[in-house]
Parts: structure tokens; C-alpha cells; sequence
């Protein structure tokens, strides 16, 4: 994996770049606010529900299936097949360490003796919510869907339906529950990349569209994103099965989670009334865990659901129309967002180092008006830092 290289325009599509700096932008926004009192909901990461700030990483992953894609094929034409799929899996694995250093795991025990004692168990943690993270989801994701990168997009879709149905059912045989129990998962856990997927081949799709010789109908792209959000939501409307019954709710408090997250049995069944049962749109609360139990079907970032992935590939490929009729059909673009975007995963890295420094000066129960002053300087240090390297022609490569 090489850190270091000069960034080279004449190949780069503005309105990626464009895209990326706005989806970094966001990241500095909702991971930085994420965690102050004043801010709104939308505004942090829920676990029951698609907030503004779930749609973030979902975005990063339709930039990487983009990006991937279309870089792929042209290494593929200058050094071989074999050379393209060898330098990949190299870099991709480099990514993967990457992210092992970055999310530095806690002590796993604090003698030898407990060490011995835990023995494979002590990477449980690690694996559920220290180590996957969006890095090490890039890195498994790509990885994933590196056989079928050059395919047809009927192959590529087929695996992603493929991963999706599977995902499904190991979710219903055990991964909802152990993602959702403690040590709670981060992103879907290990077996996120399942449905990850869905946004970076939904990305590889996009860069078919826009790099074909004919001229790309925004039109039919805007309308495959709401497509597939309609398709999520209806997905979504199988969480109104876990209401809680009124006479219920005070008997069964303190399960958070349903016994049958996935497939309802014939009592959950039962209980239901009959009619329309419609989930609330995404970006809205539904009730909490008394009145309705979490279950596979609700849009959930943590559990990496189906639902939750497939309406975030949906608004990507939505708004990532609108960027490449701004951008490359109007000429249109932002400063701010092509340094961001050109330097991801300098980005990404920075971004933690300036908040743990910055952030330190403000308590979490802050006022509004403090926390605001706070993130823009958390925000200009980091976009300076990265101006910084712009200008040297540093850039950090995944």
C-alpha cells in the first residue's frame, strides 16, 4: 500500500471527488456533535433508526464500489489481470492492518493469567466493535466483491441479492442477537460486509452509467435511488410485527431485543391487526424499545440491516446524480469538498486526532452556541491540515 503519491486530475471524475468531500465533511460534522446533549437526534447515530448521520458511511462505501470499479479495470489494461487482482488483494489486506492499528483495542486482560483464561474469547470484543469499523468495513467489503468487480452489472446484482438473502439468514440463525448483545457490534460486525455490499455494488453501477460511452440519464439514476429507498422502506414496515401489545408492554420491559428478530412466529402473528402496517419514514423516531421490540427489519446501522443499506445506497446514488449534474454537467464545484475529498483517508485518520485534542475543552452537557464555536475550529484545524498536504502533493492512498 503505497501512503504516499502525487494526485493526478487529467483521470479523476469532479463530481466523485465532489461527492467524497461532501461525504468527509459530513463525517466531521455528525462524529464530532455525535456526542454533545444540545445536538439533535437526527444529528447522531441511532440503532433503531436511519438518522442523517447513518447515511454517512453508507456513502463512503458507494465512492469505494465507484471508485473501485473504475480504477480496477484501468490497472487491469495497463499491467494484466493477474497483476490488477495480485495488487488489490496486497493493498486491501494493508487496509486491514491499517485498520487494526487505528482502532487500538482496549486490554484484553490485565494478567497473563486471565489471558490464558479467556484464550480465543478475548478477541471477541475486538471483532465486534473495536476492529470493524468503517476502515476494516471498507477493506472486508472490497475484498468481498473483488471476483465479481468486472462483471456484468446482472452478475454483480445477483451477488448482491445473493449476499442480502444470506445475511438474512445468518442474522436469523445468530447474528442479530450476538451483534445486538454485549459487547455490542459496530456496523454490522464481521459479517457486515454482507450487506455493505449493497452500496458498493449500487457505487459500481453508478460508475457504469457515468463512464459509458453514451450520456448518462440523471434522470433514470435519480429515479433508481428513490427506487431502491421505496424498496427499503417497504422492507423496513416488517419492524411494525414487533409492537408491543398495551396490555404487554409493562411484562415484557426489559427485553429489548425479540426472540424472533428475523422471522415472526406464529404468536408474534398473531397479535398483529389486521390492515396496512406502515413503519414510520426514514429519519423518524419510531417508539422505543417498550413498545416495540428491535428486530432485523428496522434500519439499523449497528446491525447492518438490509433495510438500513439498502435506503442509504438508494440516497447515494440519488444525490450522487444531483452532484454529477452540478459538477460535470455544470461545471460547478467546491473548494472546500475537492480537498477533502482527494484526501479521504488522510481525512478520516486526522479527523479523530483533532477532535480528541479539540474536544477535550468541551463537556459533553455544553451549550448549543459553545459546541458550535468548538466544531468549527475542530473543522478548520483539520481542513488546514489537509489544505497542508493538498499543497504539498501528499496524499494518502487506500
Amino acid at each position: 500500500m503505497s501512503a504516499v503519491a502525487s494526485a493526478s486530475s487529467s483521470n479523476r471524475i469532479t463530481s466523485l471527488d465532489q461527492f467524497r468531500g461532501y461525504t468527509v465533511a459530513g463525517m466531521f460534522l455528525v462524529n464530532f456533535l455525535g456526542s454533545y446533549a444540545a445536538v439533535p437526534y437526527i444529528l447522531k447515530h441511532k440503532h433503531d433508526y436511519c438518522s442523517y448521520a447513518d447515511t454517512i458511511m453508507p456513502q463512503f462505501l458507494f465512492a469505494v464500489g465507484f471508485a473501485f470499479r473504475l480504477t480496477f479495470e484501468r490497472r487491469v489494461q495497463k499491467e494484466g489481470v493477474g497483476a490488477a487482482y495480485g495488487r488489490a488483494i496486497r493493498r486491501l489486506l494493508g487496509l486491514v492492518l491499517v485498520a487494526m492499528v487505528v482502532y487500538r483495542p482496549g486490554a484484553a486482560a490485565e494478567t497473563w493469567e486471565q489471558l490464558k483464561t479467556l484464550g480465543l474469547s478475548a478477541l471477541n470484543k475486538p471483532l465486534k466493535n473495536e476492529w470493524f469499523q468503517t476502515l476494516m468495513h471498507i477493506a472486508v467489503t472490497s475484498l468481498w466483491i473483488l471476483p465479481v468487480i468486472r462483471a456484468s452489472a446482472r452478475i454483480r446484482i445477483g451477488f448482491m441479492v445473493t449476499s442480502a438473502i444470506a445475511h438474512i439468514f445468518l442474522s436469523h440463525w445468530f447474528n442479530f442477537h450476538w451483534v445486538n448483545t454485549g459487547p455490542n457490534g459496530i456496523d454490522g460486525g464481521p459479517l457486515g460486509f454482507l450487506t455493505w455490499c449493497v452500496p458498493a455494488i449500487v457505487g459500481t453501477l453508478a460508475c457504469d452509467a457515468i463512464t459509458s460511452q453514451t450520456t448518462p440519464r440523471l434522470g433514470r439514476m435519480a429515479f433508481a435511488g428513490i427506487g431502491l429507498m421505496v424498496l427499503a422502506w417497504i422492507m423496513s414496515c416488517g419492524t411494525r410485527f414487533y409492537d408491543v401489545p398495551a396490555d404487554q408492554v409493562e411484562a415484557r420491559e426489559a427485553d429489548k431485543l425479540a426472540s424472533d428478530p428475523v422471522f415472526p412466529s406464529e404468536d408474534t402473528l398473531k397479535v398483529k391487526p389486521p390492515g396496512l402496517l406502515l413503519a414510520e419514514l426514514p429519519f423518524v423516531p419510531p417508539p422505543d424499545a417498550t413498545q416495540r421490540k428491535w428486530n432485523y427489519w428496522m434500519m439499523s446501522q449497528r446491525g447492518g440491516t438490509l433495510s438500513y443499506t439498502t435506503f442509504s445506497a438508494g440516497l447515494a446514488l440519488f444525490l450522487y446524480a444531483g452532484f454529477y449534474l452540478v459538477c460535470d454537467r455544470w461545471g460547478w464545484r467546491l473548494r472546500l469538498f475537492e480537498t477533502l475529498g482527494t484526501n479521504a483517508l488522510a481525512g478520516y485518520i486526522l479527523h479523530n486526532m483533532v477532535d480528541g485534542s479539540v474536544s477535550a475543552f468541551a463537556p459533553n452537557d455544553s451549550p448549543g452556541w459553545y459546541v458550535t464555536i468548538v466544531f468549527v475550529i475542530y473543522f478548520g484545524i483539520t481542513w488546514l491540515m489537509l489544505w497542508t498536504l493538498e499543497r504539498n502533493k501528499i496524499f494518502l492512498r487506500l
